[in-house]
């Protein structure tokens, strides 16, 4: 186990300038830490202790940001750069002096229980954000390039970029260079190189995949808006005379003037109810107010 994480901690020192000593990527590298805690999480998965070892991965996940299922298989030397957001799945491999960098996805696309995420050979390089989908292999010495999204299997020493991915650069003499030390090159791509520039040309880009062509449909051809249509000329011509419009004003004026005059005379009515509903009142009141001198006044 001791041997495995010097093995880790020497190629993060190859590979990454950034890094000073040897105690500083034992305690600040998030895929150093991930790939220890991996180990143990593969032991006890091997061991059939399915749930542990589980909550080992998902605890190394807490703590990295790298998810790792502990059924995957993991070679040696493997360098997972930044590594934040990384998912690899339960049956994926992946080989010896691997790179991988941040929001790398080795993913399944089916739901049955075998072989469902993809293989890496070994010296394999997937840029930030590239997406390897499938259970096919990605041969030995290949890079991806960063969000590229692979379907596919990609040939050994092939550089692939692009959504769906393409092929950019053949393994072939004229890229390998003979004679010359082949060096690491971070994201798989560098910029600095000149001669990489012709690869990366539309006659020597090749698809991985038999893409049909889009076919482009012709735009849609939408109804006019059909204008209203006129009035007829009867309607046009017929004409509301004046005179008319008075008489009717005049007979509702009428008939308001008699709904009228009924409510003033039922107000009348009402009134001299009243007023003599008032005087019974006062009589019975003083009558009231009288001394008792009898019985038989009373009766009175």
């Amino acid at each position: 186990m001791f041997r495995r994480l010097r093995e880790d901690i020497a190629m993060v020192l190859e590979r990454d300038p950034a890094a000073r000593s040897t105690f500083e990527v034992l305690t600040l590298y998030p895929g150093v830490h991930a790939l220890a805690l991996h180990r143990f999480a593969h032991g006890l998965w091997l061991a059939n202790f399915k749930w542990t070892g589980r909550w080992v991965s998902q605890f190394a996940r807490f703590l990295t940001g790298i998810e790792i299922h502990p059924g995957a298989i993991m070679g040696r030397r493997v360098f997972i750069d930044h590594g934040m957001g990384v998912v690899i799945g339960e049956t994926a491999e992946v080989g010896d002096d691997c790179t991988i960098y941040q929001g790398v996805t080795l993913g399944g696309t089916t739901l049955n229980k075998g072989k469902r995420h993809p293989t890496l050979g070994r010296s394999v390089i997937v840029a930030a954000g590239a997406k390897v989908l499938g259970p096919f292999t990605v041969g030995d010495g290949a890079k991806v390039g960063s969000n590229a999204v692979v379907l596919k299997a990609v040939p050994a020493g092939a550089t692939v970029v692009g959504i769906p991915a393409r092929i950019v650069n053949k393994a072939d003499d004229s890229v390998h260079y003979p004679g010359e030390k082949r060096e690491f090159v971070p994201y798989g791509i560098s910029n600095d190189d000149e001669r990489i520039e012709p690869l990366l040309t539309s006659d020597v880009a090749e698809p991985i995949y038999n893409e049909p062509e889009l076919e482009i449909e012709p735009p849609r051809q939408f109804p006019q808006p059909q204008k209203a249509k006129p009035v007829s000329e009867p309607l046009q011509q017929q004409k509301i005379e004046p005179t008319v419009v008075s008489e009717g004003y005049a007979e509702i004026d009428s008939r308001i003037d008699n709904v009228l005059n009924q409510i003033a005379d039922l107000e009348e009515k009402l009134g001299a109810q009243h007023t003599g509903t008032a005087q019974n009142t006062g009589d019975i009141a003083g009558r009231l107010n009288e001394p008792v001198e009898s019985v038989d006044s009373l009766k009175r």
